[in-house]
């Protein structure tokens, strides 16, 4: 009888089989799996469907143009060490970073909403690391049943102020949708990937355009524009903040060499 010549990797793939098979026939059918159950959601935040789309653009249509507030407010500030940085806090993130960690300098401002409207409170929030200021309003929902709370942000380089990029109303970058029982939806501003164009985001600048009226409004509702800058000089020290940013360019320039 002619013998047939069998490779290695087959020899391991019957050998795992055989004893997977073996595992399973040993285990009662009734027997709970120990092992945990993950569930990984992506969010496709460059090019979402129309239905999410949908949602997104209901979202935004719901928050007040003009709102009454209630009595009680609260405006924070302070100093903060980005210990674990936001992926869009840092362009160009798998270069090493020497020296100290990153330190960010913020201002935040809650107000109430009067009336039994659809949302109960809001949250305005601007930070600026040496690098970049961020920039997010978000929306709570008084009774969540599907909808939890809406957020809009936008980022501009600290090579400008505070006060210049509040005054040019920089635009929104990123809308997200928090839900409630269910996964979030996205929407952000994408750039080009590695060996390829940008996406075609041009279906979507109506949902950007609306986020970036709310954000423009909300600005002159919380008088931002004079009270950001304020607190910011209050802080004290950000010229630390600002050489931070200036030694981790110099960082990367001189790893780049």
């Amino acid at each position: 009888m002619p013998r047939i010549p069998v490779s290695p990797s087959w020899i391991i793939l019957i050998s795992i089989l055989t004893s997977q098979r073996i595992t399973a026939q040993e285990q009662p059918a009734n027997t709970p799996s120990t092992q945990p159950q993950v569930q990984v959601h992506m969010l496709n935040v460059c090019t979402p469907p129309a239905e999410e789309q949908k949602e997104i653009a209901s979202a935004l249509a719901h928050i007040p143009k003009q709102p009454l507030f209630g009595t009680d407010f609260e405006v924070s500030r302070g100093r903060s060490t980005l210990t674990d940085m936001p992926s869009f806090l840092r362009p160009g993130a798998n270069a090493p970073v020497a020296g100290d960690p990153p330190v960010a300098n913020y201002v935040r401002i809650r107000r109430e909403f009067a009336v039994q409207a659809l949302f109960s409170s809001l949250q305005y929030s601007f930070s600026d690391d040496g690098e970049h200021m961020v920039e997010t309003l978000v929306m709570h929902v008084r009774d969540p049943k599907d909808l939890m709370e809406v957020s809009i942000e936008d980022s501009a380089s600290s090579v400008t102020s505070a006060e210049t990029m509040l005054a040019a109303n920089t635009p929104a970058s990123r809308i997200h949708l928090e839900r409630f029982g269910r996964s979030s939806i996205a929407l952000a501003r994408c750039s080009a990937s590695e060996g390829g164009p940008p996406p075609d985001q041009s279906a979507y600048e109506p949902l950007f355009g609306n986020a970036s009226e709310v954000l423009a409004n909300y600005r002159a509702l919380l008088r931002v524009k004079t009270l950001v800058p304020q607190e910011l000089t209050r802080i004290g020290g950000t010229s630390k903040t600002k050489s931070a940013g200036k030694n981790r360019e110099a960082a990367r320039a001189a790893q780049g060499k």
